[in-house]
């Protein structure tokens, strides 16, 4: 996968805050060459000249494609496969590409075209982030203008008008490796923690559940997740159906009155990031045993780096999301890689940057003294 250009697939209902995410990642991309693919579809299409007007620096017209005719999950075969064809095989292809989708289709077919022979040895989804309006849901409601909603997906032809927006608002769930519950400055903790709940028993085991105010989170968090969702997507898919009935009665569930704002906003200047150098590692199952123990201690977001691991020629390369690790050697390590080990480390302010990396050097000198 290591040759294939990254993409990440933003979706959430309208208003949910995917154009603020999107225009967040685009202004902080620090030299980094993003493609955007934006749905062009009824208000929608107002986000585009948003994007287009908005001043960000290398943002030209000629890095966004917008799909006009439909949904994107609809019409792959008329305009998304020609126009990711387009942007990779330029003469300088993007490093990154996001894709943000209207919400209001399934989004099996996108991930599905990911395996189309035209682009699957060149193009891999990097990972699905999929943003809830967690105000809308505290009232009781899937987005801030439900019915608004609902219009757009009646006067769209290429969507099928029957699937409930309670089915299209689990599958985002059912796909995502990210979950951001958005506005949660407008919601009560109490009722945040019980969308939490509730959005934890839709998810897959180990996807992320990230809490936000304005969409605005360090790039950190939302790229370079290297979750290739095209080659899982049996595991996106399957659903447990009682969620349905769960989803059904959302608006009982969170039918509560809130006078009492939270004041855990994870607004972008709430983050920080930092790293950690070490040795060579002894016992790698043992140390990624210690790293999922202090991942889950210390609410880590995010986890990645490398590492040097004795008796091993190649580089081990780490990438953690929340509590689900990945580790896979990648190359012969070079000469000053063979006794290093650095990982950089992302969670919300206040880390507690000394007990972190404790914790992880203690596990490596234990290892030591267990050989």
């Amino acid at each position: 996968m290591h040759h294939k250009i990254p993409a990440t697939i933003i979706t959430g209902f309208l208003g949910s805050g995917k154009t603020t995410m999107v225009r967040h990642v685009l202004q902080n991309a620090a030299g980094k060459r993003i493609a955007l693919i934006i749905n062009e579809f009824g208000d929608i299409g107002v986000d585009g000249g948003l994007l287009k007007g908005c001043g960000i620096s290398g943002c030209s017209d000629d890095n966004m494609i917008e799909l006009s005719n439909g949904c994107i999950c609809c019409t792959v075969a008329d305009d998304f496969i020609p126009s990711m064809t387009s942007l990779i095989e330029r003469d300088t292809p993007p490093e990154h590409i996001l894709i943000e989708t209207s919400g209001l289709a399934l989004p099996q077919p996108l991930i599905r075209a990911f395996n189309w022979p035209e682009i699957r040895n060149r193009v891999t989804i990097d990972g699905i982030i999929a943003l809830v309006d967690a105000a809308a849901l505290s009232e009781g409601h899937f987005a801030n203008n439900e019915e608004h909603v609902k219009s757009q997906q009646q006067n769209d032809d290429s969507l099928d008008h029957a699937t409930p927006l309670s089915e299209l608002f689990e599958d985002q769930l059912t796909s995502a490796d990210i979950v951001v519950l958005n506005k949660i400055d407008l919601v009560s903790k109490q009722n945040l923690q019980d969308i939490t709940n509730t959005i934890t028993k839709q998810t897959r085991q180990g996807v992320q559940i990230i809490k936000a105010s304005h969409g605005a989170l360090p790039l950190e968090a939302l790229l370079g997740l290297e979750k290739q969702a095209e080659t899982d997507i049996k595991a996106r898919h399957e659903i447990n159906h009682h969620h349905h009935h769960e989803h059904e009665n959302i608006h009982d569930e969170h039918d509560h009155h809130h006078d009492h704002h939270s004041h855990d906003n994870h607004g972008h200047d709430a983050f920080e990031s930092f790293q950690i150098s070490f040795g060579t590692i002894s016992h790698l199952d043992d140390f990624i045993t210690k790293l999922e123990h202090t991942i889950q201690t210390f609410d880590i977001l995010r986890l990645k780096g490398f590492a040097s691991v004795a008796n091993k020629p190649m580089r081990l390369v780490i990438q953690a999301v929340g509590p689900r690790i990945e580790h896979y050697f990648d190359r012969p390590k070079e000469t000053s890689e063979q006794d290093k080990t650095e990982l950089t480390v992302i969670g919300f302010a206040g880390l507690d940057h000394q007990a972190i990396e404790k914790a992880l050097l203690s596990s490596v000198m234990d290892q030591k003294i267990a050989s």
